[in-house]
């Protein structure tokens, strides 16, 4: 028997371990306790009719799961006076015999097949333990004694809800002792009772919780990415920022262009000899067939006097957006100018054309669209 007992710690060394294995957090010295009552029968195992000699037991246990795999905790079995064995008398209390024990068990399940990280809805339980075992003897020849008792057995455990288990438990105790009469040591089948009984537990607390292996280099990967995002939003809201400016800058400069009072030219020179006029079309700034022949007057004039010179002031009337007709009255200006350029041969030094706004010169709002070209002559 010795060799069990190695083999039974061997067994619970390995559970410690493989429960250890699935990375279950470690639980409070207050967690996974259980409480619980047993009953069943208990008879002799041997020299005794089996069942002629069996009687009723009780017992109490309190346990705490240390591991997923590995539990302990103390326990307590009474066997009922209901009959005698080997001739004896019945005692004079409720009970002929009784065991008060520590005891270790070993989740074979968990232990081969690992924790999944909740209860099993069965599982079964190696048991081991080892206590106090008392005789309950009525009269004056057949004295009670103590001895010391080994016991082994298996649960086979029924998890009907998340705290409450049902179990049936088969188990073997030995005196390890001898009697009164006895002094023989050690396992022996004429001082060995067969208990079958069925407890209800209650399981304090949630289990076992399992969690993630921390990993180093994993976290060390984690944190570089972290601190590669938190750079690109940083970077993200300096051009956010960035381009927040240039919106504010654009949007100041809108407001000073819509408060900007219109630019409107009341006279013009009454030197008639020396200005032409370009009419254009509302909103347009392409010359027409018959404002040529008033470009070609100027082409005329210019290439007659070498030394003279044109200015090009250019006009929108107040028809349509403001900004637009500004651009409008410096392209038609630019028109009467390319035209003198590419068709007259006039050079580029010779012309100044020059956008003046809005125009108001005439009382007819379309005679406004125009361009007044002035003729200058160099002394």
């Amino acid at each position: 028997m010795k060799k069990t007992f190695l083999a039974a710690g061997a067994i619970a060394l390995f559970g410690a371990i493989s429960a250890n294995a699935q990375a279950v957090q470690e639980p409070k010295f207050t967690d996974n306790w259980s409480i619980g009552l047993d009953g069943g029968v208990t008879t002799p195992m041997h020299n005794n009719p089996f069942f002629g000699a069996m009687r009723g037991a009780a017992g109490l246990h309190i346990g705490k799961q240390i591991t997923p795999t590995v539990g302990v905790g103390v326990e307590s079995l009474f066997g009922v006076n209901t009959s005698s064995w080997k001739g004896f008398k019945h005692s004079s209390t409720a009970f002929d015999n009784s065991y008060v024990g520590l005891y270790g068990t070993v989740d074979l399940f968990n232990l081969f097949g690992g924790y999944p990280c909740q209860r099993r809805p069965f599982s079964i339980e190696a048991l081991l333990g080892a206590g106090w075992g008392h005789n309950y003897i009525d009269g004056k020849e057949n004295l009670d004694w103590n001895y010391f008792s080994t016991r082994v057995g298996l649960n086979f455990n029924f998890n009907v809800s998340e705290h409450v288990t049902v179990s049936l438990k088969p188990s073997i105790n030995w005196n390890m002792g001898g009697d009164y009469k006895q002094s023989d040591l050690g396992y022996d089948i004429n001082k060995a009772t067969f208990n079958l009984m069925a407890g209800v537990t209650y399981n304090f607390g949630d289990g076992f919780e399992c969690v993630r292996p921390y990993d180093q280099a994993e976290v060390d990967a984690l944190n570089g990415q972290i601190n590669s995002l938190r750079g690109e939003a940083n970077a993200s809201a300096a051009a956010a920022s960035a381009w927040q400016a240039k919106a504010d800058a654009l949007s100041a400069e809108l407001d000073s262009c819509r408060n900007k009072a219109p630019e409107i030219v009341k006279e013009v020179s009454n030197k008639y000899n020396s200005v032409r006029f370009v009419f254009f079309r509302i909103g347009s700034y392409a010359i027409t067939a018959d404002q040529m022949p008033n470009v070609e007057m100027i082409a005329d004039y210019m290439k007659s006097h070498p030394q003279s010179k044109v200015v090009v002031k250019g006009y929108a009337s107040r028809d349509g957006n403001y900004d637009f007709n500004i651009k409008l009255a410096a392209n038609r200006a630019e028109a009467v100018k390319k035209a003198l350029m590419a068709k007259y041969k006039i050079p580029a030094d010779r012309i100044i054309a020059e956008g003046e706004g809005i125009g108001e010169m005439f009382d007819e709002e379309s005679w406004n669209r125009v361009s007044i070209c002035t003729l200058e002559e160099n002394k």
